[in-house]
């Protein structure tokens, strides 16, 4: 399975960026899509640094500092994940990589990957 990220880029304060994350490869169901956010000169920390998630159920999850700014979306159909990133600020500032939680097969044990990371930059 593999992981195409796009859509970052440099952007001013207060503006929008969409993020897109597309599967590929033997999935048979996703538990579940999330973006990361890595810091500049910071290691990633899979605690602290999850940005957005959305589970198999389309549930949702976001970090306290995103809240009512970001959005994650899933098109089940492209097998493909969002993140609508809204009023963004310069702390926002960072790598972002989406993961997946997913199985090959039914029953089949939870796999993971990461895609490549895409850089989004917020200028004050």
């Amino acid at each position: 399975v593999q992981l195409q990220a796009s859509g970052g880029g440099l952007v001013q304060a207060g503006g929008s960026l969409r993020l897109s994350c597309a599967a590929s490869g033997s999935i048979f169901s996703f538990n579940a899509m999330g973006w990361y956010r890595q810091a500049p000169g910071k290691q990633r920390d899979l605690q602290r640094d999850l940005a957005a998630a959305i589970a198999a159920d389309d549930s949702t999850s976001y970090a306290d500092a995103v809240k009512g700014r970001f959005t994650i979306s899933r098109d089940n159909a492209k097998n493909t994940v969002h993140l609508q990133m809204n009023n963004l600020k310069p702390e926002d500032t960072g790598v972002y990589y989406c993961v997946t939680v997913y199985q090959t097969q039914r029953g089949g044990l939870p796999l993971h990957t990461w895609g490549q990371g895409t850089q989004v930059t917020v200028s004050s």
